[in-house]
């Protein structure tokens, strides 16, 4: 019998939130700096689509695809030395997509002061071998706060169809 690993799919086919969860994290750099001296937006929003496209594969074991990106917040600055973590999660599962969100956090490892640096919801879609979209498992939930998460992304996923419809 082979030996269950912790990131195969149980018995219904369905994936917790825990099972995909991604913490990324690495210290910016020099070359991730604007003309300003401060880390580049673009450069968090890469690591943040790098983390979230992680979870997406994990939880569908299939290449994936960014479809949008829902309003990325920057509450603080990110300064070059700061130790940056990621923490992505899934929020929703539909047929084919997947909602990830993405929590950024900056540390100043001289001092351990910790803020919050951002967040943002993306969407992704997960690819067959023809490169058309593909189902994927279903989100077990878990604990209440995911399934407060699961409403909220209903919300934003309404809103997004509305957008794209309008």
């Amino acid at each position: 019998m082979a030996r269950k690993n912790a990131h195969d799919f149980d018995a219904t086919g369905a994936r917790s939130v825990a099972e995909t969860e991604i913490i990324m994290a690495r210290t910016m750099q020099p070359p991730d700096a604007n003309v300003w001296g401060a880390v580049h937006g673009g450069a968090i929003m890469r690591l943040v689509d790098e983390a979230g496209g992680a979870v997406a594969q994990r939880h569908s074991r299939r290449p994936c695809v960014t479809v949008a990106m829902d309003s990325m917040i920057f509450k603080e600055p990110v300064s070059i030395g700061d130790f940056l973590t990621i923490r992505a999660r899934l929020t929703y599962v539909g047929v084919t997509s997947m909602e990830v969100e993405a929590r950024i956090e900056a540390e100043n490892l001289l001092t351990g002061a910790v803020r919050n640096a951002g967040t943002c919801h993306l969407i992704y879609v997960a690819l067959d071998d023809a490169g058309r979209p593909t189902p994927v498992p279903s989100l077990r939930l878990t604990t209440p706060a995911e399934e407060a998460r699961w409403r909220a992304a209903e919300e934003r996923r309404v809103r997004r169809n509305a957008e794209r419809a309008g």
